[in-house]
This record gives C-alpha cells, sequence and structure tokens, in this order.
C-alpha cells in the first residue's frame, strides 16, 4: 500500500530546535530579543527599513488596517478570491471590504477592474500575490488615483519579486503569514513590512494593546496583545536565514510537477521577469471535485485553492464574480513541500491524469 503523501511538510530541523533550546534556556519566553533578531532578517529579505512580527498573517493584516485609521464609512478594495482573512480584517475595523474580480488563469486581481471600484470612500487597495505569484504592480499602481494606499497581502510570497522587487516591500505596507504551509514557518505567526517609520511604529503599539512604552507609559489608542513569543521568533530566524534554500527547493518540486502536468492542466507560473513564491502548487482542471475525491482516497492529500468570497455568508451581498467562480471551480492545491521527491511528483501527476 502507498505511504500518504501529505499536502504540506514544514521544512524545520536541528537548527530550529536548538533555537528554541536556547530560548528556553534563558527563561525570556517572551518580548525578548529573538524578536528584534527576526524583525531585523525579515526586512533585510524583503528590502524595507522595517518588519514588526505579530501573532498571525491576519494579525498582520488587521494591524495593516488600523494603522491606516480604517473605520466606519471607508472602503477598501480586495480580491474576490482569496483567504477570508484578507477581507474580514477590513470588516473587523468597521470598514466595507469592496470585492473585486480576479483573472482565472492567475487567481490575482484583476487590475482593469480596479478602477471602476474606486470612490471618494476609497481608503486603501489589497491585492493579494495569490500562492506565491506577483500581482502586476505597475498595472496596479496605474489603476489606482494617487493617494490610496496599497496594502501587499504577501502571506504566501516571501522571496517572491515582482521584476526584481521583493514582494512586501513594493505597497506602503506588506502583511506575511508563517503558517506551517508558507515558505518560511513558525507554526503560526506574521508580519507587516515596511518603511515607512510612523506605521511601523503605530503597529507595534497596537500589537501590545496601545502601549506607548517611550516617556510616559500611556495607552493613547487602544491596542490589542498580537505580539510574538520568542520561541516561535527562534524557529522563524533559521527558517530566514535558509529562505534562498528552501525557494530554490520548491522551485524544483514545481518544476517537476510542471514537467509533468503543463499538458495536461492549466499549471501555476509567474509572469515573465518575476519570481513565483511558490507558497502552493495549485493547478486548474474541469473535473476538479471529482480529482479531489479520487485522489484524497488513494492518499494524496489535495485541497481546493482557497475561497471565493462571495459564497460566503459574510460577503454575499456583491457579485457576481465569473473569475472568481472560475478559479474555486477548478482550482486544485497539490501536495507540496521542499522534501518531495520525483517519485511522488510522479504518482500525483499519474492520479491527476485520469481526471483530464
Amino acid at each position: 500500500m502507498n505511504e500518504p503523501i501529505r499536502l504540506a511538510r514544514p521544512d524545520v530541523g536541528e537548527a530550529e530546535l536548538a533555537a528554541v533550546a536556547e530560548v528556553i534556556a534563558t527563561g525570556m519566553l517572551t518580548m525578548g530579543p529573538k524578536v528584534g533578531e527576526l524583525e531585523c532578517a525579515l526586512a533585510g529579505a524583503c528590502g524595507t527599513s522595517d518588519a514588526v512580527v505579530v501573532s498571525s498573517g491576519t494579525a498582520a493584516l488587521h494591524l495593516a488596517m488600523m494603522a491606516l485609521g480604517i473605520g466606519p464609512g471607508d472602503e477598501v478594495i480586495v480580491p474576490a478570491y482569496t483567504f477570508p482573512a484578507t477581507a474580514n480584517a477590513v470588516e473587523i475595523c468597521g470598514g466595507r471590504a469592496v470585492i473585486v474580480d480576479v483573472d482565472p488563469d492567475t487567481f490575482n486581481l484583476d487590475v482593469a477592474l480596479v478602477a471602476a471600484a474606486v470612490t471618494p470612500r476609497t481608503k486603501a487597495v489589497v491585492p493579494v500575490h495569490l500562492f506565491g505569484r506577483p500581482v502586476p504592480w505597475e498595472e496596479l499602481q496605474a489603476a489606482v488615483p494617487p493617494g490610496i494606499p496599497l496594502v501587499e497581502d504577501a502571506a504566501g510570497a516571501l522571496g517572491a519579486r515582482f521584476r526584481g522587487t521583493p514582494c512586501g516591500s513594493l505597497g506602503v505596507m506588506g502583511c506575511l503569514s508563517f503558517h506551517p504551509r508558507k515558505i518560511v514557518t513558525t507554526g503560526e505567526g506574521g508580519a507587516v513590512t515596511t518603511s515607512d517609520p510612523a506605521r511601523a511604529d503605530a503597529i507595534r503599539r497596537f500589537r501590545h494593546h496601545g502601549i506607548v512604552t517611550r516617556g510616559d507609559y500611556d495607552i493613547p489608542q487602544p491596542g490589542l496583545n498580537y505580539r510574538m513569543p520568542d520561541i516561535l521568533c527562534a524557529i522563524g530566524i533559521p527558517q530566514v536565514e535558509r529562505l534562498e534554500q528552501l525557494l530554490s527547493a520548491r522551485e524544483r518540486v514545481a518544476g517537476w510537477y510542471t514537467e509533468r502536468l503543463e499538458h495536461l492542466v492549466l499549471t501555476p507560473a509567474a509572469a515573465e521577469g518575476d519570481r513565483h513564491g511558490w507558497q502552493a502548487y495549485v493547478v486548474q482542471l474541469d473535473r476538479r471535485d471529482e480529482a479531489l475525491k479520487a485522489l484524497r482516497a488513494e492518499g494524496i492529500e489535495v485541497q481546493i485553492g482557497t475561497y471565493a468570497l462571495h459564497h460566503l455568508g459574510a460577503y454575499r451581498d456583491q457579485g457576481p464574480f465569473p473569475g472568481a467562480d472560475r478559479a474555486f471551480a477548478r482550482a486544485l492545491a497539490l501536495p507540496f513541500a521542499t522534501s518531495m521527491t520525483e517519485a511522488e511528483c510522479d504518482r500525483v501527476a499519474l492520479a491527476l491524469a485520469r481526471f483530464v
């Protein structure tokens, strides 16, 4: 009987274990030096002056919206095909997530539709580099009026590059996730990257109850406890140090998949001149639901790509979004990890070929 092939396998080992042991030995489990070490490493990887680590990618999005002052009456444009956290962060602040359709082939925001969605109430646009594919950034900038900030949902795009520029440094802020399916993981965790010192300072206050640590103790605005403990930061530091190695391994696995599948299904790729972040390997086929059920029955752990927001109860007042509908119905995330073998890719490809 074939061994199961998991959807994802985090690439953690002795370096991460030793880093955690070091933190435990110090007794400084939170608000310690590992926080700053990870932040410096992330800022270097993304090419920003600051990175602020927080408890999750969702927390990063929420704090980014708070730093922009999003509140009742404000609108923020988000893609129709994305993990719900992108829109939820806007709504939790009291704003309204204005959904715009996606290009069903790339999964990313359909930039041609963005300009028509802008109103006098639009306070930001949150494009998502979905699954690691960079958004066509220059086209998006041209579609959005000056003065409306662009905030990257780069949850799956650490290491990805648009025309040589790292994702996470393209917008006024970038939001990262370190969930186990991401290229760099800490189990749970996230970060906001920015080169705006005032916004970095605001994020730091908001993640720590709103406390101003300089001068007199004060909380001028209420915040949250979105701190990231040193134990998790310790896991992340060697992960970021190995970012290029991790990404290269994923590129190798993606190449094996593409070689076997590009003549059968729609396979993912970055635009010419860009570098894909390879958070996931998501193909498209018409018989997606049949394939998903059958491959799972064979011990091959596959999953839908992500969600079409207007199919969820919280966002059903908007639509139609044919691009998101098509992506949602056809996208299949295949097992994907740095440790995958060619033999495993062969097995997945042969199983999938029966449904083409």
